[in-house]
């Protein structure tokens, strides 16, 4: 891969799957993707007698929230399921699949968030003193993330 068609970071796309299977046409545009993190956590444990160094065993997977931000949509399936999570604690985990794209706007590499769930919903502050797209912020948390390459 020559630095002429090295991935780049504005190219990408959002889709999330209603009952983790159809594809929500409406919501697909942000702004910023933040939160494609997976960490492993590790036990420690001594050897007897042996002081020099501690054996490291992997114990779980831990993710960051998913953060996805988008000037504030009017009509969008994504922010009744938000609204009802927020409002009516009622939850339809659904499965969210994030896209790099390349020059042509083909997938190089995604990332599979599978059981979603809303967890924070924020609104940029409105100001008479500054002109700009009202932003909504959302998080996610998920069961898994399994990332894909092409």
């Amino acid at each position: 891969m020559t630095a002429e068609n090295l991935p780049l970071s504005f190219r990408f796309g959002v889709y999330f799957f209603a009952g983790g299977l159809l594809p929500n046409p409406i919501d697909i545009r942000f702004r910023k993707v933040s939160g494609l993190s997976a960490t492993i956590q590790t036990k420690s444990f001594s050897e007897g007698g042996q002081n020099l160094y501690q054996h490291r065993m992997p114990e779980s997977i831990t993710y960051q929230n998913l953060r996805l931000e988008r000037s504030m949509a009017v009509l969008s399936p994504l922010n009744i399921e938000f609204n009802t999570a927020m409002s009516l604690f009622k939850f339809a985990p659904s499965n969210v699949l994030v896209t790099l794209l390349d020059e042509a706007s083909l997938p190089i590499a995604g990332w599979m968030f599978l059981k979603a769930f809303p967890v924070s919903w924020q609104t940029s502050d409105l100001d008479a003193d500054n002109v700009g797209l009202v932003i909504d912020t959302m998080e996610l948390s998920y069961s898994r993330m399994q990332m894909i390459r092409v």
